[in-house]
């Protein structure tokens, strides 16, 4: 399990990165924001119906406090990221969203849970956010705005409190329970814009599709995996692999959209792919060393 706890991740992360392609595929009249909340609560509903169905809910072993701050920072990643990219672009908001999330989550773990920084955490971070910033560097048109880049790094930082607190909550639940209570409760905070946006795109047979898989394929399945990989690595080295989901973003625009790639981007994607792999083999050098007779 240790040795595959970096693919789980990898693998959400994966997921992650067809949203922006399948979003493409919405209706016109399904906004990012009313996206958002649609995929957490089917996808917060049909983990909860799963977790009930198996008998796996006992409210007792609940750990409330770390459940509840996850909830809500997921519930805020989603307007903050959709208002930021909106703002900002999608280069430069997914830049600054993604790639803060992993320094964010670092710093919090050495200064408030008094964790030391691994050498190959950095250094994989190094290269990962080094290969982020020149996969989008020819990527539309840039536009620097300050109130878009505060909330980018408001998502950046929620997805690492996020990521921080659900490591506390899967230490105690089974992760598919532990998915299934966090995104129930972040569907039920967002709830709200359901009866604000229209949402009548959901009824159509295209919005039923993208609704579905945004709900169940890629925040069920996606955040469940996430889960069951977070159980076994730290928080900091799981927001880094994350980073796989602009890198797959970019990958479909290249081959399924018919996107192209400057020298730049290429070396990034290169970089990133560098920062990632550095990661997944610390983490299965590890594994080898805990099985060895002491």
């Amino acid at each position: 399990m240790q040795k595959l706890a970096p693919l789980f991740i990898l693998f959400a992360a994966i997921l992650w990165g067809t949203t922006g392609t399948v979003q493409a595929l919405a209706p016109d009249s399904a906004q990012p924001v009313a996206i958002g909340a649609v995929r957490l609560f089917i996808g917060g509903g049909f983990l909860l119906i799963l977790v009930l169905l198996t008998k796996g809910l006992r409210f007792r072993e609940i750990p409330f406090r770390p459940v509840l701050i996850a909830a809500i920072c997921m519930a805020l990643f989603q307007p903050f990221f959709f208002n930021a990219v909106d703002i900002t672009g999608v280069a430069i908001g997914t830049v600054v969203s993604i790639g803060s999330a992993p320094v964010l989550s670092g710093l919090i773990e050495f200064i408030f849970l008094k964790k030391k920084i691994s050498k190959t955490w950095l250094i994989s971070t190094v290269f990962s956010l080094i290969g982020v910033s020149l996969l989008f560097t020819s990527q539309g048109s840039v536009q620097v705005e300050p109130i878009g880049i505060l909330l980018a790094l408001c998502a950046g930082l929620s997805f690492a409190c996020y990521t921080i607190s659900n490591k506390y909550v899967v230490e105690k639940l089974p992760a598919l329970t532990a998915v299934a209570v966090v995104f129930t409760l972040s569907g039920l905070m967002l709830s709200p814009l359901l009866l604000i946006f229209d949402i009548s795109w959901v009824f159509t047979t295209d919005g039923l599709i993208v609704g579905l898989y945004m709900g169940i394929i890629a925040t069920g399945l996606s955040y469940f995996m996430f889960a069951k990989g977070l159980a076994k690595v730290d928080s900091s080295t799981a927001v880094t692999l994350s980073l796989a989901e602009p890198l797959t973003a970019t990958m479909l625009g290249v081959f399924l959209l018919g996107e192209t790639m400057s020298f730049l981007s290429w070396t990034g994607l290169i970089l990133l792919l560098l920062g990632i792999g550095v990661l997944i083999f610390s983490s299965a050098q590890r594994s080898k060393l805990k099985k060895l007779p002491q």
